[in-house]
């Protein structure tokens, strides 16, 4: 039998516990609890019968359904294939249990089979009715209470932290469990750092709060970091994700292309808690809005962060399916959690998507101006439409230099008498039959006639000649050529980044098994999938600003929900439904559903708030709680479905090396800026081409900046964020896995940045006064918040006394150490001291604990 998993859901405000097999997800119910068809069947049908009796027509065998409660109870000409009350009578049972290969159900060759478990739920089912219900992320949302006020209610921001808890505790209650209690003060200080800036403690500000006793205390701290840049830089890590934000095309080549000012946008659309239906309609539709601005310009570039190729040999019109098809698959994973890139090429298997869904909502993208291949792209960048984004001091010396241009060819065009009478001698001189052949022919003709019979224009094109060899204008000239050189490195200096522009719409028609080739699928408008409801146009054709108002639409019923369910990802490391790319039929059940519609309400009746949410949250017993594991809750729910405990894990990659940044004072925290280039091994882009190009180390700051910033090269994503799980972002990531490998542990220990950041930690080390142990006890409070344990003094300080002895005698190995990194040691220090101490902070930065958020 496998370890048993429980979960608990309240159903009218009634919680039920259950017993989840963790393969298949199978419920164990007791007698007493009805079978719930969303719950406990659907998962069995959706493994195991979906594929050949689900939404696939073409797919569907015998021409039978188990998605729909017709095809399930049948009508009064075609029976169904269960009898309502009579398990034993029922074609369900008889098929899955009979001996006959041919009528056995699933069939052998699939692979598949239902266990006596799941045979016992789908009797149980049967017995009690046979209901069926819609999908359960499909339907509206049921909530018993608001946030704002609605027909005279309201739910203050107290009482739905309280309701949150009380969702959780009966549960617990009722299975016999017992809450972890709150965590001590820095294990939740420092857990609220890392979940809402993505960055440690520093020991002051540890040591302020554990000194504050006031009851608000805590409230402060949530208030000050939801109000910290930093909580931008690290929401963006988590959206970024999703909308496949990348600094390089993907394709091929995988050239660079200038999109970082859309992070900008989202960094700063989180710290100023612009509301999340804005910030969706800015993405999707910014340019569409009436007289869009700058900022919703930028954020319109959401549409042209998929990948481009410029490669040779690209058939413009494939091109143009393949981005459009991955405009779908982006836009209805990133908002809506549904695999709808399923239904590309037939009718979605497990969910009712059809492939005329899939066509319809990309045709909401075809109004785009873009390019299947951009070729030239390689040389001179140009990706399509963007729009430069000059600094005020960029600015104003374009100005300047548009000036003095426009001033010195004023000038040239109103010449002195001396230019004149030069001009005039040019002419004569030129006049003879053999100079006039060594001119060019344009000029040489109007010189051939008399100056008295030229006309005006021709008088023009001529003098406009002769300036541009006038020797008398040579400086001038000259000077004109150093202005205009200037102010075209200063334009190609100018940032800029890819938006949306929009044009007449392509046609767009249904590809048969997403053949671009193929022309005789229908042709279709943009309409919101068909399991939603029609939606009436007025005659109009709809457009991506339509798009975006009905994914946040109040009632929708996947958006908040999506949003609520990863949101609260972040801050207990799994989310209430577990899938979190999927929340249709293979996704996940959640472990308190109710709890999710009530939190996804939540995020709608406050406007899309996302401060005051995670708040509401942060603010709750259950988020305080330890994430200690005690046996009575390892043994009843070792993954933390039921919510008895915190959670904790690994930090994210950008985390894990901010932290070690953080933590040796070398972290420069500047907010937004173009995307940089810290250490890399040498060789490592060598198989990259059109054009061949080596990583280029950054200087300065930029190599210290947070890892939100480093360049994200999809085919060659950056060693140290793609060893600890970082995605190369060509698609959409709604959950990133967490490994443990030993890889790992050499990036700690090896890589440029980590070395030099355990050097500089010991340079800070070796300032604080005291003995050796006092200084261990003050990097331990620097790295951990807390002081040293008996074991780890012992263990530390006799790495300490070898690593002095194993300098001492090889002191050109602790001259090659302290040389790794840009920044250049303290030559007041002793070598060897240094060097010995950098191996003690190398150790710290390669704690658990250190890359652990608990």
């Amino acid at each position: 039998m496998q370890p048993l998993l429980f979960a608990c859901y309240r159903h009218s405000y009634r919680v039920v516990l259950l017993a989840w097999i963790a393969v298949g997800n199978t419920a164990i119910l007791s007698a007493e609890e009805p079978i719930r068809f969303n719950r406990d069947v659907r998962p069995i049908l959706s493994d195991n019968c979906f594929y050949c009796h689900g939404p696939d027509r073409n797919q569907r065998q015998a021409d039978l359904r188990l998605d729909t409660v017709d095809g399930i109870h049948g009508n009064a000409e075609t029976p169904g294939p269960i009898q309502v009350g009579a398990p034993e009578q029922s074609e369900l049972i008889r098929r899955i249990l009979s001996n006959d290969p041919d009528e056995r159900m699933p069939p052998p060759e699939s692979g598949k089979e239902i266990s006596e478990d799941q045979v016992t739920v789908l009797r149980r089912w049967i017995a009690e009715g046979g209901k069926v219900e819609g999908h359960w992320s499909f339907l509206p949302r049921t909530t018993a209470s608001v946030l704002s006020p609605v027909q005279g209610r309201a739910l203050s921001d107290d009482r739905a932290s309280a309701q949150l808890d009380a969702f959780i505790a009966q549960g617990l209650t009722e299975q016999g469990l017992i809450a972890a209690p709150e965590a001590d003060k820095v294990t939740l200080f420092r857990r609220l750092h890392f979940d809402l800036t993505g960055l440690p403690p520093t020991v002051s500000d540890v040591e302020l709060y554990i000194n504050d006793d006031s009851p608000s205390a805590y409230e402060r701290v949530v208030d000050k970091l939801l109000a910290s840049p930093q909580f931008g830089e690290r929401m963006a890590m988590w959206w970024l994700d999703l909308v496949r934000y990348a600094d390089s095309v993907g394709y091929h080549g995988d050239q660079e292309v200038s999109v970082s000012p859309f992070r900008e946008y989202v960094i700063q659309s989180f710290n100023q808690n612009k509301p999340f239906d804005q910030f969706t309609i800015e993405q999707l539709a910014g340019d569409l809005l009436p007289n869009p601005t700058q900022e919703q310009r930028i954020a319109s570039g959401y549409n042209r962060l998929g990948m481009m190729s410029a490669e040779g040999g690209v058939q413009d019109k494939e091109y143009l399916a393949k981005y459009m098809s991955e405009r779908v698959r982006n836009a209805s994973s990133t908002w809506l959690g549904i695999t709808l890139g399923c239904a590309e090429c037939h009718d979605h298997k497990f969910d009712p998507l059809t492939t005329k869904d899939f066509y319809r909502f990309g045709a909401f993208f075809a109004d785009i101006k873009e390019r299947g291949l951009y070729s030239g792209a390689n040389s001179d960048g140009n990706w399509g439409p963007h729009i430069k984004l000059p600094t005020e001091e960029q600015r104003e010396s374009l100005r300047s230099l548009t000036a003095q241009i426009q001033e010195i060819r004023s000038g040239m065009e109103q010449p002195s008498e001396a230019l004149v009478a030069e001009e005039v001698q040019w002419e004569a001189d030129r006049s003879a039959a053999e100079s006039l052949a060594k001119l060019p022919d344009p000029v040489a003709v109007i010189v051939a006639i008399p100056r008295a019979d030229r006309t005006p224009d021709q008088q023009q094109s001529l003098t406009i000649y002769f300036r541009t060899i006038a020797p008398s204008l040579e400086p001038i000239r000259q000077e004109l050529d150093k202005r205009e050189a200037e102010s075209k490195a200063l334009e190609s200096a100018i940032l800029s980044t890819l938006v949306t522009q929009s044009t007449e719409p392509r046609m767009v028609r249904v590809l048969a098994r997403g053949n671009w080739m193929d022309e005789s699928g229908e042709v279709v408008e943009p309409a919101f999938p068909s399991v939603f409801g029609e939606h009436s146009a007025d005659g109009k054709r709809l457009t991506r600003l339509d798009l975006a108002h009905w994914i946040v639409s109040p009632d929708h019923p996947l958006t908040a929900r999506v949003l609520a369910n990863r949101l609260w990802k972040l801050l207990f490391g799994s989310g209430l439904s577990g899938k979190l790319d999927d929340l249709g039929a293979q996704g996940e059940w959640p472990s308190h559903p109710e709890l999710l519609d009530e939190t996804a309400q939540w995020l709608v009746d406050t406007g899309w708030d996302i401060k005051r949410w995670i708040k509401l949250v942060v603010m709750s017993k259950t988020y305080r709680q330890s994430s200690a594991v005690s046996a009575s809750i390892a043994e009843q729910d070792p993954y933390n479905r039921l919510l008895a405990r915190q959670a904790r894990y690994r930090l994210d990659a950008e985390m894990v090396r901010d932290n070690a940044l953080a933590i040796s004072g070398l972290l420069v925290t500047k907010l937004g800026g173009k995307s940089v280039h810290p250490y890399q091994p040498p060789g490592y882009w060598s198989y990259l081409n059109f054009p061949q190009r080596e990583w280029l180390n950054g200087s300065g700051e930029d190599l210290y900046r947070r890892g939100l910033y480093t360049h994200w090269q999809r085919q060659y994503l950056h060693p140290s964020l793609l060893v600890f799980d970082a995605p190369s972002r060509e698609e959409c990531t709604a959950d990133r896995t967490r490994s443990n490998t030993p890889l790992q542990s050499l990036v700690l220990l090896n890589d440029p940045t980590y070395v030099e950041a355990a050097r500089t930690f010991a340079e800070w080390i070796l300032g604080q006064p005291g003995t050796d142990v006092e200084r261990l006890d003050a990097a331990m409070q620097r790295t951990l918040s807390r002081s040293l344990f008996p074991k780890e003094r012992d263990v530390l300080s006799g790495l300490l006394a070898s690593q002095r002895e194993e300098y001492r005698q090889r002191p050109d190995s602790a001259s090659d150490l302290l040389m790794v990194g840009a920044r250049p040691y303290s030559a007041e220090l002793d070598r060897v001291e240094l060097a010995a101490w950098t191996s003690v902070a190398r150790v710290l930065l390669n704690l658990h604990e250190t890359i652990s958020r608990y």
